[in-house]
């Protein structure tokens, strides 16, 4: 039986609008942790550079992707409407996090 291992990181970012069509709501991690998954997953090709995770937030828990982000030079994490209307966040507030990374 093979087990998988899971990094978990546990982070407080700001939540920001994106500030083109659609509405859409990400979270920017922190370099560090950025560069310790970056590291994780070096020549594991995804689409757009992807890395699944299962991200919480308060007591909302769901499955989704970081997709890095050049500007920034981190991972960007996707926050859908219906998790923020849950946890009643918006933009600029700061959002505890954690992140399970299978790899």
């Amino acid at each position: 039986m093979s087990r998988k291992l899971v990094l978990t990181v546990k982070v407080r970012s700001k939540l920001w609008l994106y500030p083109g069509p659609g509405g859409w709501h990400f979270i920017t991690l922190p370099k560090k942790q950025a560069a310790e998954i970056r590291r994780l997953f070096r020549g594991v090709p995804r689409g757009w550079g992807s890395v699944r995770v299962t991200a919480t937030i308060g007591t909302t828990t769901w499955k989704t992707s970081l997709f890095p982000e050049a500007k920034s030079k981190s991972y960007v994490l996707p926050v859908k409407a219906d998790v923020r209307k849950k946890e009643a966040i918006g933009e600029g507030d700061m959002v505890g996090l954690k992140l399970d990374v299978p790899f």
